[in-house]
């Protein structure tokens, strides 16, 4: 079940302040706190999604097609495009995802 009180859904009501880097209304992406990499960048939608599985169940067409374009952007102006880049999404505990909203790292 979606916590709403999670730091993401928390983060997008701007209860905790992030580094954003791109938003529209589909999508909120910023730095993370704790980077893997040179470029470490999360991308969350705007909806109340638990997980990958969530979001392409119930998302509509707008918020998927919104994403994944904001993804294709982020990475562009990044220049993560041209070196090549991970995009992760971590789903479950046993999957390793640590914040129950989906979201996308985006490594490079």
């Amino acid at each position: 079940m979606y916590d709403p009180n999670n730091i993401f859904a928390r983060i997008l009501r701007k209860e905790i302040p992030c580094s954003p880097v791109y938003e529209d209304d589909y999508v909120l992406a910023f730095r993370d706190i704790a980077p893997k990499a040179p470029a470490h960048i999360l991308v969350i939608p705007k909806g109340a999604y638990l997980d990958i599985s969530d979001f392409g169940a119930r998302a509509s067409a707008a918020e998927i097609e919104g994403f994944f374009r904001a993804v294709a952007k982020i990475s562009a102006d990044h220049n993560l495009t041209q070196q090549g880049f991970r995009a992760i999404a971590n789903s479950g505990l046993h999957g390793g995802q640590e914040v129950p909203h989906f979201h996308l790292h985006l490594l490079g």
